[in-house]
Formats: C-alpha cells, sequence, structure tokens
C-alpha cells in the first residue's frame, strides 16, 4: 500500500504534539523538518528506501551528522504519529565526540563582552544574567516570575517532569528591581510591550543584535550557549555531575556529559602535559 504525506499530515500531527504537551521549540523543530521532508518527497510514496535516501542526501549536502540526526528524529515522530513504523529509519551512527568545536564556544570573557553590549538594553541583559546563572532553557523563562524571584526558587514543569530550580540571592534582587521599574507585581518578569511572554526567536535575535558591537562570533551567540557555559561553570566549581544532570533538569547523565566536553584547545594542552614526545 503506497503513503504519501499531505499538508493536512502536517497539521494533525502538530496538533497531536501539542495534545503531547511538547515544547514549543520542539513543535516548531518537528513541524519545519516535517514539511521539508514532505517538499523533498513532492507527493511520492514514502518508502524506506526513499527516507533513508533523503538522510544520506543531507549528510551528501553537507549537514553536519547531529544536524542530520536531529532531522532524521523529527521525520520518524511524524512517521511513528501516521503509524508507518516500517518507514522509519536508523540515524548516522556517530563516533563519540572527544572535544568540542572551538568556534562555538561561548568564553566566560565573551560573556562579559555580550552583557556590556546590552547595557542599553536592561530586559536583555538581564534575560542572559538570569539564564547563563541558572542553567535554565529559553523554553523555561517564563517560570521566572516575581512571585519565584521573592521565593528564591521556581518551579519549573516541562516534559512531563517537574524540578525546583534556586535563584541566587543576586540575581533574585536584579530581577525585583526591574520588575519594580517595569511596574510588574506578579507573574512572568520577562514581557514585551504589550505584556506578552518572549518568544524563542524573539530571544535569539536580541542576542544576535549584540554580536558586532560585542566583537563575538554570530555562531556562538545563542542562549542555549549560555546553558552550556553554566553547566561547565558549574562542573569546575562543584566536581558533581550527578547534581549539575539534576540542575539542569536532564533524564540521562550521558546528556550532561556533552556539556562538559572539553574544547580542541583544552584537548591539546593535555596531550602536552603527557611529556610523551623527547
Amino acid at each position: 500500500m503506497e503513503h504519501r504525506i499531505f499538508d493536512s499530515n502536517l497539521r494533525d500531527f502538530a496538533a497531536w504534539l501539542r495534545r503531547e504537551e511538547k515544547s514549543a521549540g520542539t513543535v516548531e523543530k518537528y513541524l519545519r523538518d516535517g514539511a521539508a521532508f514532505a517538499a523533498h518527497m513532492g507527493g511520492a510514496p514514502v518508502t524506506k528506501d526513499a527516507v533513508a535516501a533523503w538522510r544520506d542526501g543531507l549528510a551528501a549536502q553537507g549537514y553536519a551528522p547531529a544536524t542530520v540526526n536531529s532531522m532524521v528524529a523529527s521525520v520518524n515522530a511524524l512517521l511513528r504519529f501516521l503509524g508507518w513504523e516500517d518507514r522509519r529509519i536508523k540515524a548516522l551512527r556517530l563516533q563519540r565526540r572527544v572535544f568540542r568545536d572551538q568556534r562555538r564556544e561561548l568564553t566566560r570573557e565573551e560573556y562579559g563582552r555580550l552583557l556590556a553590549a546590552a547595557g542599553g538594553r536592561p530586559r536583555l541583559a538581564l534575560l542572559m544574567e538570569t539564564i547563563c546563572s541558572t542553567g535554565i532553557r529559553v523554553s523555561e523563562v517564563r517560570y521566572i516570575t516575581v512571585e519565584a524571584a521573592r521565593a528564591g526558587r521556581a518551579q519549573i514543569a516541562l516534559k512531563g517532569k517537574i524540578r525546583v530550580i534556586l535563584l541566587p540571592g543576586k540575581l533574585c534582587r536584579k530581577l525585583l528591581k526591574y520588575a519594580g521599574k517595569q511596574k510588574i507585581a506578579s507573574g512572568e518578569i520577562f514581557l514585551t510591550r504589550s505584556g506578552k511572554g518572549l518568544t524563542r526567536r524573539q530571544i535569539w535575535a536580541e542576542m544576535k543584535a549584540l554580536c558586532a558591537k560585542a566583537g563575538v562570533e554570530r555562531s556562538k551567540v545563542f542562549p542555549h550557549n549560555l546553558r552550556h557555559l553554566f553547566a561547565r561553570t558549574f562542573y569546575r566549581v562543584t566536581r558533581d555531575i550527578a547534581k549539575l544532570s539534576d540542575v539542569l533538569g536532564h533524564s540521562s547523565m550521558e546528556t550532561t556529559r556533552i556539556y562538559l566536553i572539553s574544547t580542541g584547545a583544552e584537548h591539546a594542552q593535555a596531550l602536552d602535559r603527557l611529556g610523551l614526545l623527547s
């Protein structure tokens, strides 16, 4: 029996993802990748060979393996929703990375320059400090409320899990001071002028706008890199990967380990310290 993807399938998929309480970012990505796959198929029958050829074509076009695999995950989710389990494919096999790409690594010094560049934009500067000092996801910013700042902790409900994160005292004071100036008496602190919560896209765009003034490569500037910087700094201080995993809300410490991979420069320095060359 032939199976083809229609616009109605994607609409139904979107509705299902929302019923499953997937985060807004996950819904957006799955739909974007699903739509790209549907456009690639152009109404042709979806077979396992066709899906595999699409995956291999992405790799041949120069997409990073991790990017290809993230797109495969999206399409596999779509195929599972449609009940086409026999069309789902395996991701590319990746060798475990020994070190990170330094070109995408945000350093503490660069973070400082971004904050300085955001000096005239208090909401953005405080938002970056909030993400970087707590390790929250950009999708969790809405849980930073006046009530949370007063209590010194925020309860985050996401991906079917509830966790409590502590907010540093200095951050709480900054948040309450900002909320007072903005006349925000309760609820979310980071709002647009119209009183709506900031979207992931807005936060990305505002951070990218700082790059030139801060002298930081655009490839390094995105909200999740602030979470990575928090993770590396927290681990250097505590050396407790289990606690870090809990703070970040990871279901697996293997995910947390990825955050802690050293840079290429750090790896090279470690090799030099081995002293195995005459």
